[in-house]
């Protein structure tokens, strides 16, 4: 991995919390993975291992979103096409055990899990925004943007789930293509 050593450990912690999760991620892993020596730890992160979670969840969810504003946005289906075919090949990563580093951090139940839900909801936040502004800009209403992109980042996070459990990309094929309908019933000429 290039860059920096806190760079690495970063970028090696967010890989570690979508294969395993919060409680499964380990300092070994990261290490090992970043090729950062053990003393790199606390020196990088005083903050042990929440920290460094909160780093990687907050930072997964900015690679997301400078993703995100760059989807076309010439009408409100070519946003959603766009973002289905973005998001597919990391659904489908969830077929082999891979998973969402920022939903992670959702489900950890001790002193620090409501800062990581924070971090969570805030990075959810800024996908839904940049999906809205989006669809505003291909000529939804900013509510119906709003009430669009909210669902897409639901479909994406739903389909982590429903696609690891069933080792298929199937629950996300099958929500993209009731999307894409739903899409050309509301709004037929876009």
């Amino acid at each position: 991995m290039p860059g920096n050593t806190r760079e690495r450990m970063v970028q090696a912690a967010v890989q570690a919390l979508q294969r395993r999760g919060v409680a499964g991620m380990s300092f070994t892993e990261v290490l090992t993975s970043s090729g950062a020596a053990r003393g790199a730890i606390y020196h990088h992160f005083p903050g042990g291992k929440a920290q460094l979670v909160a780093e990687a969840a907050s930072r997964n969810g900015a690679d997301v979103r400078a993703q995100l504003v760059l989807l076309p946005a010439t009408s409100p289906r070519t946003v959603v096409e766009s973002f289905l075919a973005a998001v597919r090949p990391v659904v489908e990563s969830a077929t082999i055990g891979g998973g969402c580093a920022v939903a992670a951090v959702t489900v950890v139940d001790d002193e620090h899990g409501d800062q990581l839900r924070r971090t969570a909801a805030s990075a959810f936040a800024s996908w839904i925004d940049a999906l809205a502004d989006a669809l505003t800009r291909a000529g939804l209403t900013a509510g119906d943007a709003t009430d669009l992109a909210a669902t897409l980042i639901a479909l994406l996070e739903g389909a982590h789930i429903l696609c690891r459990a069933a080792e298929s990309l199937a629950p996300f094929d099958h929500a993209a293509r009731a999307t894409l309908a739903l899409l050309a019933c509301r709004y037929p000429d876009g």
